[in-house]
């Protein structure tokens, strides 16, 4: 099944003094995607307000969620969103979510903070919990994930309440050193889904591999773990979306060196063969 491409060139979910290079990876992404096949959202200029939450930028936040999820309920192919900050997440999985799909949240970070619970108030590191159910009230699905549908992969920062949050839900962690096209199998198999949103923030790579990144944390997944990790979850589930974020080049020379691992994630994304 083909896919289209939508670029979210946001910056306002991110905690990083960095978040601004956030803008210039979506963008250099793009420039490598077929025109004919790739839309865009217009990103607020401004930074937004808090609405009176404890959340970030929250006025821009939720203008970005709601053209994402216009953008989405409408296509008629497969959508793979290009970030930005993972926030983009909100807006995109929304509209995907239903009984046969799981989701694989690869991650360095889990994301599983709330507007409570946060340590920095930065959206990014509470999109995952809101769709599953807790998060500021106008970024909530309709309908939240279950737990039992999302397989976190490669996250290896996790804040304390985060911790605690997984050791009360039946969510399936595999760390760094478990990211194989096996086990990511074996996990979505075990959720009874058939189809799989694949969220990839590029900081779960090792950054011994991957330099564009605002928060890199050692002990990554291998590049070639990853990208072997896709290509069997696309060629065994149908693809109901995904999104790659996080891509922040300090300059074109980074930008230059770390594309070529982005396209490979992309062609990963892209390759199911016709059946």
């Amino acid at each position: 099944m083909p896919s289209t491409f939508l670029i979210v060139p946001q910056w306002q979910g991110s905690g990083s003094s960095r978040a601004m290079r956030l803008v210039d990876g979506a963008e250099t992404i793009s420039g490598d995607l077929p025109s004919s096949t790739t839309a865009r959202v217009e990103v607020p200029l401004e930074a937004g307000d808090a609405l009176g939450s404890s959340v970030l930028r929250l006025s821009s936040l939720t203008t970005v969620a709601e053209r994402v999820r216009e953008h989405v309920t409408r296509a008629t192919d497969p959508v793979i969103v290009i970030g930005g900050d993972c926030g983009i997440e909100a807006g995109a999985i929304a509209p995907v979510i239903a009984p046969d799909v799981a989701v694989v949240w690869f991650d360095a970070h889990p994301d599983l903070n709330t507007p409570e619970s946060s340590p920095s108030g930065a959206f990014g590191g509470m999109v995952l919990r809101t769709l599953l159910g807790d998060g500021p009230a106008n970024l909530v699905p309709a309908a939240p994930l279950s737990p039992e549908r999302v397989i976190l992969a490669g996250a290896r920062a996790f804040d304390a309440h985060e911790e605690e949050y997984l050791d009360q839900t039946a969510m399936a962690v595999l760390g760094p050193e478990q990211v194989t096209a096996a086990r990511l199998l074996e996990a979505v198999e075990a959720t009874g889904a058939s189809r799989v949103y694949v969220h990839i923030d590029l900081d779960v790579l090792d950054p011994a591999e991957f330099e564009s990144l605002t928060a890199p944390q050692p002990f990554g997944v291998p590049t070639r773990e990853l990208v072997a990790g896709i290509r069997a979850l696309t060629e065994r589930f149908e693809l109901a979306g995904a999104g790659i974020t996080a891509f922040a080049p300090a300059n074109a020379m980074d930008a230059a060196d770390d594309m070529p691992t982005v396209l490979r994630l992309i062609a990963a994304l892209t390759s199911r063969r016709s059946t």
